[in-house]
């Protein structure tokens, strides 16, 4: 069974990724934030730089939000000029800007086009094609459609948010709608949604044993030793985090060339990691706080085992 590290914008940085894999691991494979091909497919270097083979030592998985079939595939002939094999289509940002513009779970709001635009991308596309989903715009009724598109075409892995678009990451992942897929899907299936433990692990994998694939991503995010406690690892530490945050800082600051942005980087880290310590408010008040990197490090220090 597959392991997967979901992609957050802003945070799992190809820098964040090798960062994690060195000294965490144990995922089978790190999904990049998505990139987005431009109407006149001039992607920038910028948008291009997070997916170069030289800079990942991780196994990475390229992700692409599109509303046009055109700008799709042109995008997966300039990733297999890069050696990837796949691409993952991204149906499941919530975004609002992202949404407005037809693309993510905003393909939902009409779904005779987004069939169109899947036919057109599985007939000439230039690799495998897989897809994250969420399970509606406004309805979890809406799957049920849904899922009969998917199963038109040979997607190469279907890994499914159940939440519908206007649930954005509120209320609970609704298994229901996560049944309708694991007991209807041609393709192999993968759960992403609310996995921050082992526990929750466990419990998905009883509830759905034939799975393919788990992605995890804000519970990664959070507690960066989540895949070795899964496979039955030691917990996570203090001392692995004050490492791994030193770690990130060191390999930021000569890539980023700033302080400032360094420290917006770790901040953003240090929002999901802070969750460790529920008890330790004021320690997160004074992370928040920190306008240097020498603040944010009188905070941690003060972190106490865990």
């Amino acid at each position: 069974m597959k392991i997967y590290f979901a992609p957050l914008e802003g945070i799992t940085t190809y820098t964040y990724r090798n960062v994690h894999h060195d000294m965490f691991g144990m995922c089978d494979a790190y999904f990049a934030p998505f990139i987005t091909p431009t109407a006149n497919e001039r992607l920038s270097a910028k948008n291009m730089r997070g997916i170069l083979p030289q800079n990942n030592t991780a196994t990475i998985r390229v992700q692409c939000l599109a509303s046009s079939g055109e700008a799709f595939v042109t995008f997966t002939k300039r990733i297999v000029d890069l050696g990837y094999e796949e691409v993952n289509l991204n149906l499941g940002c919530p975004s609002g800007t992202v949404v407005n513009k037809g693309r993510g779970a905003g393909a939902f709001q009409d779904l005779t086009r987004l069939n169109q635009f899947l036919e057109y991308i599985f007939t000439y596309g230039a690799c495998n094609i897989s897809i994250k989903t969420r399970t509606g715009f406004s309805s979890h009724e809406e799957f049920e459609r849904i899922m009969n598109i998917y199963n038109q075409y040979p997607v190469a892995e279907l890994i499914v948010h159940p939440r519908f678009r206007e649930e954005f990451y509120g209320g609970v992942p609704n298994k229901e709608s996560f049944l309708l897929a694991y007991n209807t899907s041609c393709a192999k299936l993968c759960y992403n949604g609310d996995i921050f433990s082992r526990e929750d692990y466990g419990s998905i994998m009883t509830q759905y044993p034939k799975l393919h694939g788990i992605m995890i991503g804000r519970g990664a995010v959070r507690n960066p030793a989540i895949f070795r406690e899964i496979q039955g690892g030691a917990a996570l530490t203090t001392e692995e985090l004050l490492a791994f945050s030193a770690e990130l800082e060191r390999r930021y600051l000569p890539l980023l060339e700033s302080q400032t942005n360094t420290l917006h980087k770790l901040k953003e880290v240090w929002a999901y990691v802070i969750t460790n310590y529920p008890q330790e408010g004021k320690i997160a008040k004074a992370i928040k706080k920190a306008k240097t990197l020498g603040e944010l490090h009188s905070a941690i220090q003060w972190l106490p085992s865990i």
